[in-house]
């Protein structure tokens, strides 16, 4: 401190000056003409500075390092390394994460292992420890982690407080482990997609401070309104930032961040990240001033990081130098001074604990329903997790039926292999053949949907002989995205894992599937999103919390 200050005052050469910066001020929302002075990775603060290195911006723009408020990193299905490199390059400097996907198939080693990763990435990645690991208590992934477990980590570099709470009747009822959970940290995610009135009232004051699932404007102002935190949500499948965008003004966008939460490796690279969202949202009318407070200082006030998200004496020297002309591009990230250069993919620092793959794959003959009855269907919504509970009567016909987009989908136990949970799906518009991933929500389970019987086997089979991934059969081909680490992520470079995504996405396309329908694929089972779910039980019910028949 005492050769920071000395450098502020000017009796010290500091390590590093920009010379003739526009800097973004998220304190006053104003850009301000000057000098930048930096030393031992912290700003000094505006004004002339005779460092020992001076970079003359010309007029650039530079603003602080950006914040992604709450994003999963598995979601990407990029390992950290390769998901840090991607983000840095798109201005990123500081993600907040929650690895409950890791954490449900392999627990605290699922933690352990992303923790490991830390010291080694380009960006500074914190933790919000998943808080419902299962999702809801009849869901049965890899791991149970109970409250002596996560507190445990309370206190540990990287860990900042709790993640998402997920699990809300859980929460209502006062379930003394979930209870016990939320004392244990300061800060606490929410996840309550749908809940208003008395209940939300209730989950507030039980501690839960912020939102990211809201996808009107009207859920979005309740929450704003009793004082949570606010997270615009644009991932590939969650796509909620215009529709909340009215909410930003003066008075909300202190309480407000971006948050990419769920987005995979193809978008982050042809769209970016946070920086994504700042465009998006100035392209849609908002004040760029406004976006840029959302994406620094307002993220990092909601956590308690004092020492970010603003370029003001002490704080990190966290920044992003921008390319000429009015749109948010990137040119240049800094990371506490020192400039991130990508120097490519390496091999991974830190092994990643093995997963074991124990499913076995339903027969063809289990998949070709003949239904008399109302069914239970699932409706997709496109650019949405959420899904419709559709009650369609049938009259003896022979499912799958791709005429009328009927598909069957199957949820197979991963980790037991005590079988399958079998339902229908509307929306993935597949004309022939099959998708399946061991990317499922929360519990992740082996999932799949498909138009004929065996394709579904021979996609579900894929997966299980690649060790976990992603998979589309039809048409004499089958094209495989193999994602070894836990079944979740890659270890391959972001490039391979996008061309491979490109390839999958191809034959899916080929085959009649909907845009992003891997994304869609990998919520088909998660138990907390309404209104209806398909679970390696069957059907699960969001409103009633509780398994169904497939026909009432």
């Amino acid at each position: 401190m005492d050769e920071r200050v000395r450098a502020a005052l000017g009796d010290l050469r500091p390590d590093l000056a920009l010379l003739n910066a526009c800097i973004f001020n998220p304190f006053l929302g104003e850009w301000e003409e000057t000098d930048l002075g930096i030393h031992a990775g912290r700003v000094l603060g505006p004004g002339p500075y005779r460092a020992r290195e001076q970079i003359d911006l010309r007029g650039a723009r530079v603003v602080p390092g950006l914040i992604d408020a709450h994003v999963h990193i598995e979601s990407s299905l990029l390992s950290p390394f390769e998901y840090a490199r991607l983000a840095a390059a798109h201005g990123t400097t500081t993600v907040i994460a929650d690895p409950h996907e890791i954490a449900n198939v392999l627990g605290e080693p699922g933690i352990e292992y992303v923790l490991a990763c830390r010291p080694h990435l380009p960006v500074d990645l914190l933790l919000m420890l998943p808080s419902c690991v299962p999702a809801t208590p009849l869901d049965r992934g890899g791991a149970v982690l109970d409250a002596d477990v996560l507190l445990a980590f309370a206190g540990r570099e990287g860990v900042l407080g709790l993640g998402e709470v997920m699990n809300v009747p859980g929460l209502l009822g006062q379930d003394p482990d979930l209870v016990a959970k939320l004392a244990g940290f300061d800060l606490v995610d929410g996840h309550a997609p749908g809940l208003a009135g008395h209940a939300l009232n209730a989950y507030i004051l039980s501690g839960v401070q912020s939102d990211h699932e809201s996808t009107t404007a009207g859920e979005g102002r309740d929450r704003l309104a009793r004082g949570m935190w606010l997270f615009l949500r644009e991932g590939s499948t969650e796509r909620n930032l215009r529709a909340l965008l009215p909410l930003v003004t003066p008075a909300t966008a202190p309480r407000a961040a971006f948050c990419t939460d769920d987005r995979h490796a193809d978008l982050l690279v042809r769209a970016g990240s946070i920086d994504d969202c700042v465009r998006q949202a100035v392209e849609a009318g908002l004040e760029p001033e406004l976006a840029l407070r959302m994406a620094t200082l307002s993220a990092a006030d909601r956590f308690g990081l004092l020492d970010r998200g603003a370029l003001s004496p002490g704080r990190r020297a966290d920044l992003c130098v921008l390319e000429p002309g009015r749109e948010f591009r990137v040119a240049r990230t800094f990371r506490a001074g020192a400039e991130v250069v990508d120097r490519g993919s390496v091999p991974a620092p830190v092994p990643p604990p093995p997963r074991p793959m124990r499913c076995r794959p339903p027969k063809a003959t289990d998949l070709a329903l003949t239904l008399e009855g109302t069914a239970r269907v699932i409706e997709l919504v496109p650019g949405q997790i959420r899904t419709r509970a559709l009650d369609l009567p049938l009259h003896g016909g022979t499912v799958p039926d791709p005429t009328s987009d009927l598909l069957v989908g199957v949820v197979c136990d991963a980790y037991r292999g005590t079988g399958s949970g079998i339902g229908l799906v509307r929306g993935f518009g597949l004309r022939t053949g099959a998708i399946a991933g061991s990317v499922a929500h929360d519990a992740h389970h082996v999932v799949a949907v498909g138009a004929e019987p065996e394709a579904i086997v021979a996609a579900v089979e894929t997966v299980i002989s690649s060790g976990g991934g992603l998979a589309a059969v039809g048409a004499g081909e089958t094209t495989a995205l193999p994602l070894p680490v836990a079944g979740l992520m890659s270890d391959r470079p972001f490039d391979e894992v996008v061309a491979g995504l490109d390839r999958l996405h191809d034959h899916a396309a080929a085959l009649g599937a909907c845009d992003q329908a891997f994304m869609h694929l990998s919520f088909l089972a998660l138990t907390v999103i309404p209104e209806r779910r398909l679970t390696e039980r069957g059907v699960f019910d969001t409103g009633a919390w509780s398994d169904m028949p497939l026909l009432f």
